[in-house]
């Protein structure tokens, strides 16, 4: 019993202390990571006087460029070439296959009956003057007080279907429908005058139809002219003309009543 009493006095008496090296470790616990960290950094540190290679020597280097001035790189100069590439592509109206110039001289053929077409340019599938035609026709019906915007897209469509299959019966190297329907679309444009003329006069008298069958002739005249030059269907106007009237005979119709 005496030899326990002493072995415990002399343990309480000696200056050996636990956390002489880790004191900063075990005092709250937040520290832990840093201790971890720099025991793993002196254990990875080789030892006094030992061989270390070359390669494992940090060498520090230095921007040799100027201020202002980086240094040019051929990934740099990737990027420049491929900035530059956006200049050379064409423009996004001309993607989408809007032309304004097109559109204006299919316009003019249109509205000038004995003009020549130009068959290269009517045989494009343009689209944009045929909608804008469209819309303008069944907004001019609105302001005269009727809603037939279905009529419109309808019978466009039934039309542009009916002609198509008639013209790959009658030409030799056939045609598309997109053709089709931007020349009908195109010819349009006279019977948008007689609906905006519906807008400030009745068409329901002599007058109203001598100028709708005016309207119709007109017409017929321009998308037959059309489709026999971009075709080549040279002596065929007339049985182009006689069911494009048929069809814009329709909207005049629609039109007037």
């Amino acid at each position: 019993m005496s030899n326990f009493e002493q072995f415990h006095f002399d343990f309480y008496q000696s200056n050996y202390t636990i956390d002489d090296q880790e004191e900063g470790c075990n005092s709250y616990g937040s520290d832990k990571n840093l201790c971890e960290s720099r025991k793993s950094q002196t254990e990875k540190q080789p030892p006094a006087g030992a061989f270390v290679p070359s390669d494992m020597l940090l060498s520090p280097q230095g921007y040799t460029g100027q201020i202002l001035q980086p240094t040019h790189s051929p990934h740099a100069l990737s990027q420049l070439d491929y900035a530059d590439g956006f200049d050379e592509e064409p423009p996004l109206l001309e993607e989408l296959g809007i032309n304004f110039e097109h559109i204006w001289q299919k316009t003019l053929t249109v509205l000038n009956p004995m003009k020549p077409a130009d068959g290269s340019i009517m045989n494009e599938t343009d689209l944009t003057g045929p909608m804008v035609f469209c819309l303008a026709l069944g907004a001019t019906l609105l302001m005269a007080g009727k809603v037939h915007f279905g009529y419109v897209y309808g019978m466009s469509a039934i039309g542009c279907l009916a002609m198509h299959a008639l013209l790959n019966l009658m030409s030799v190297s056939g045609v598309s429908h997109g053709c089709v329907a931007s020349v009908l679309g195109y010819c349009l444009l006279p019977m948008v005058i007689l609906s905006s003329s519906a807008v400030v006069f009745s068409l329901q008298g002599i007058p109203g139809t001598v100028l709708a069958l005016f309207i119709i002739g007109w017409c017929s005249l321009s998308a037959s002219k059309i489709f026999t030059s971009a075709l080549a269907m040279e002596g065929q106007q007339l049985l182009i003309a006689y069911p494009c009237a048929l069809l814009y005979g329709l909207f005049a119709l629609l039109t007037v009543f």
